[in-house]
């Protein structure tokens, strides 16, 4: 059985990576977005989020490959994905599929580990400033990325919709006070809009694997909850999305084009709000959200370049 996945070649491990989700990286090009227009096309600022994003790749690799060695131990992958191979993309689960052997997915779970570890210790050591949140803020995220479902399980214990929010925000707030040295009210506000981008479109694919991850003792908000308890929970999240822009703007935190441009925002938030709980179809209403969070990323981007 090893050597016929070993002779499959790397696309097994590439999907093991997760490498055609690319929703996280989204974050450097919007730190890139809020540098001095001076800054942006310096080599030593590219350079360091082209180092940077390696760096996040090889710990996506890591947390989801444990994720993925968890979710086949207890079953919850195959509960969620067999049963809706085509819409759910099984190959992306090569453990359920049988294109990895576990002894593999571990071993490549550990390397990329490993490499997260040495590939931030150089990130930092060749940072341009390194203000203590900013190591602990990276430090944090390395370590609960690895713990998320291996270890601590840090999303059977309750808090899978904080981490999927906390790292987003953190890998907007790293890179950018590596880069800077500081973070301004605007800037955070934007972080939190890209943490709170994944975290939204992780609630539906919640939703849709609720059963599964309650047999599987991992307790997400659909999991633990009724379905109306769950949607008006969707629905709260979504609001407060809404309510942040607001609340920036009118605070004078954000300049007033914010809200302008983010009004599409609304529309989209509504739309899978409707398609998910309304009419049902909880995975379309997943796309609709993963599409979401990246016309609102573009829109941040194009917004910054221009308009701040």
């Amino acid at each position: 059985m090893t050597d016929q996945v070993v002779s499959r070649g790397l696309g097994p491990y590439a999907r093991l990576a997760k490498l055609d989700i690319y929703d996280y990286y989204l974050g450097l090009p919007l730190v890139w977005s809020l540098l001095t227009p001076a800054a942006r096309w310096q080599p030593y600022p590219v350079g360091m989020l082209l180092a940077v994003l390696i760096a996040e790749a090889a710990v996506v690799a890591a947390m989801v490959g444990f994720d993925d060695i968890t979710g086949h131990r207890d079953g919850s992958d195959a509960a969620n994905y067999s049963s809706d191979a085509a819409r759910r993309r099984l190959a992306r689960k090569p453990l359920v599929a049988g294109t990895l052997t576990e002894p593999q997915a571990l071993r490549f779970a550990w390397a990329a580990t490993v490499a997260s570890v040495v590939l931030w210790a150089a990130v930092v050591a060749a940072a341009p400033y390194t203000p203590v949140w900013v190591v602990v803020s990276a430090a944090a995220c390395v370590v609960a990325a690895v713990q998320y479902s291996w270890g601590l399980k840090l999303s059977y214990r309750g808090f899978q919709e904080l981490f999927l929010v906390g790292l987003g925000v953190g890998w907007v707030l790293v890179p950018y006070g590596l880069l800077t040295g500081q973070a301004s009210g605007f800037v955070a506000v934007q972080a939190v809009l890209f943490g709170l981008g994944p975290m939204i479109f992780g609630l539906y694919s919640n939703t849709n694997d609720a059963l599964g991850d309650r047999k599987a003792g991992r307790f997400t908000v659909a999991a633990r909850t009724s379905p109306r308890v769950n949607a008006a929970f969707v629905t709260a999240v979504s609001a407060a999305e809404s309510l942040l822009v607001l609340g920036a703007v009118a605070a004078g935190v954000a300049p007033w084009w914010f809200l302008g441009v983010l009004v599409p925002l609304v529309a989209l938030r509504v739309a899978q709000l409707v398609i998910g709980f309304v009419r049902g179809d909880v995975l379309r209403a997943r796309r609709v959200a993963i599409r979401t969070h990246r016309v609102t990323v573009t829109v941040l981007i194009l917004s910054n370049l221009v308009l701040a």
